[in-house]
């Protein structure tokens, strides 16, 4: 199937693209692996998007883009993307099931929550390890978790967790908590949170389902055992971009460089979002790049149009 512009990642970045994409009078396909948002539809609520005085759940902002870019006729195709080639004037993208051509493509795949890599993490994931508190968390009623992680997205999910569990141990490395004050300020005087600073963990325990988590204090090295039935981890972010190598320059963590038109340095292809080598990830600033990215590959796709030819 052949179209002007193919969006890869259904996120903020991407939605965005494809709004300004459809808007411009190109043809526009969204192809994202899972449901369309991103890590903002697993936000439990954003209160710094601009336009919400009050703030929006992170699956309402979601829902509301993907209406948005329904309405002006753009499709939606959820599949997994294996790879991306160029052949031509066309960008050839293979999924899972099908192929896809298109004059001009932008990458908005986003990131993935980052692993600790620690003994019992992948054993046992979705039995009570979770990188999700609004998925997950009223699974965990009146039960004692451990929170992995200081930084915004650990304290701001772990305020979620408390109107449902028993207690939270937040459990962070560094000597001190990352999270913006105003975040912080909300939970810190909770008495059914418990903090851990300096500390890091070195195993999650448990035969069926999490039953605890070793902690080791940076300074003393002690370790100790603490019971829980959940571990939400929010230690950071990683590309998933093995398949972009050899098509576009990547950064040595795996994201993508691009300049100020959000231009990658393979002619035609774009890029937007979390996925982009940069400071700031925020859900305003993906959608900025994504329109800057969309109005970019309007101009490209303009220029290639000489006829349209994607043979």
């Amino acid at each position: 199937m052949s179209h002007d512009l193919i969006v890869v990642g259904g996120g903020p970045a991407g939605l965005t693209a494809a709004v300004y994409g459809a808007r411009a009078g190109l043809s526009t396909l969204v192809i994202e692996r899972a449901l369309p948002g991103g890590h903002a539809a697993t936000t439990h609520y954003i209160e710094n998007y601009p336009g919400f005085p009050e703030g929006i759940t992170g699956v309402e902002l979601a829902e509301r883009m993907k209406q948005q870019v329904l309405r002006f006729g753009v499709d939606i195709v959820g599949s997994e993307v294996k790879s991306i080639s160029q052949k031509k004037k066309s960008v050839v993208v293979k999924t899972d099931s099908r192929e896809f051509l298109a004059l001009g493509l932008i990458i908005a795949i986003g990131t993935n929550w980052k692993r600790l890599n620690v003994p019992g993490e992948d054993e046992l994931r979705g039995r009570g390890v979770s990188y999700c508190a609004t998925c997950d968390g009223p699974l965990f009623k009146k039960r004692d978790v451990a929170v992995i992680g200081c930084g915004n997205s650990g304290i701001q999910e772990g305020k979620f967790l408390l109107q449902f569990v028993n207690r939270i141990t937040f459990v962070e490395f560094l000597p001190r908590v990352t999270a913006d004050k105003m975040i912080y300020d909300r939970i810190k005087d909770e008495e059914r949170a418990q903090f851990l600073l300096s500390h890091e963990c070195i195993s999650i325990n448990g035969t069926e389902r999490v039953e605890s988590v070793t902690v080791r204090d940076r300074k003393t090295k002690r370790q100790k055992e603490i019971a829980v039935d959940g571990v939400f981890i929010y230690v950071g972010l990683e590309a998933n971009s093995d398949f972009l190598k050899g098509l576009i320059d990547l950064d040595e963590r795996g994201f993508i460089h691009v300049n100020e038109r959000m231009e990658t340095s393979a002619p035609g292809i774009f890029a937007a979002g979390d996925i982009c080598a940069k400071a700031i990830r925020q859900v305003v600033t993906a959608c900025a790049e994504g329109a800057t990215a969309a109005i970019s590959a309007y101009h490209y796709i303009e220029s290639m149009k000489q006829p349209f030819d994607l043979k």
